[in-house]
């Protein structure tokens, strides 16, 4: 087995996924939520991710295929849902929802944090690639899922490292860079966009 093909997918998962830059933005999603609550949302976004990432890595191009649905046109979708996202971070719409709601109907796990955060179009598009190049390999194909768990695997810790991480900045610190990646998830999901649009020749 290279251990090339190891470097190669973590180095790619690593910086598609880019666990540091999730932890502020988990802080930010989850402001206000209980140790417990927060640990659960970290744990079923990671383990939704671990499942979409796994699907695509196997079965990925078939599924989209299956589906009618073009890599362009899903980077597109994965971007307009993100803008929303960022929109609610900018506007305060999620804290604003909490005070109507449960937890349980406003948890963040599955969307935004599983997909498109973890296992956004990048990341699925790098799973279909890298499991592409196996040429039929079994090893490979593990080797490129072991590596797509210890990159899920270390967003987790630094996902249980986020209580810390609210108190340090303190309620005034975390609404401050709620506000900035709310800007930054904005540009995101519009290079997204761009992206889709640029797959299809629009742009």
């Amino acid at each position: 087995m290279d251990p090339s093909v190891a470097i190669t997918a973590f180095v790619a998962l690593f910086v598609i996924i880019d666990p540091i830059g999730l932890t502020p933005v988990f802080v930010a999603l989850t402001r206000g939520a209980s140790g417990r609550a927060r640990r659960g949302i970290a744990i079923r976004a990671c383990l939704t991710g671990v499942a979409l990432l796994t699907v695509f890595g196997l079965a990925g191009e078939a599924v989209l295929n299956f589906v009618g649905i073009s890599m362009p046109a899903f980077r597109i979708s994965g971007g307009i849902l993100l803008f929303i996202t960022a929109l609610d971070m900018l506007f305060e719409r999620r804290s604003q929802r909490r005070e109507g709601q449960t937890a349980e109907h406003d948890d963040p796990s599955v969307f935004p944090l599983a997909m498109p955060l973890i296992a956004g179009p990048g990341a699925m598009a790098t799973m279909i690639l890298l499991a592409g190049q196996s040429g039929g390999d079994p090893l490979h194909l593990l080797m490129v899922h072991l590596v797509m768990l210890g990159v899920v695997g270390l967003a987790f810790i630094l996902f249980l490292a986020a209580a810390p991480l609210e108190r340090a900045l303190g309620h005034t610190g975390t609404l401050v860079i709620s506000r900035l990646l709310g800007m930054l998830l904005a540009a995101l999901s519009v290079q997204f966009v761009l992206d889709g649009l640029r797959d299809f020749g629009v742009i």
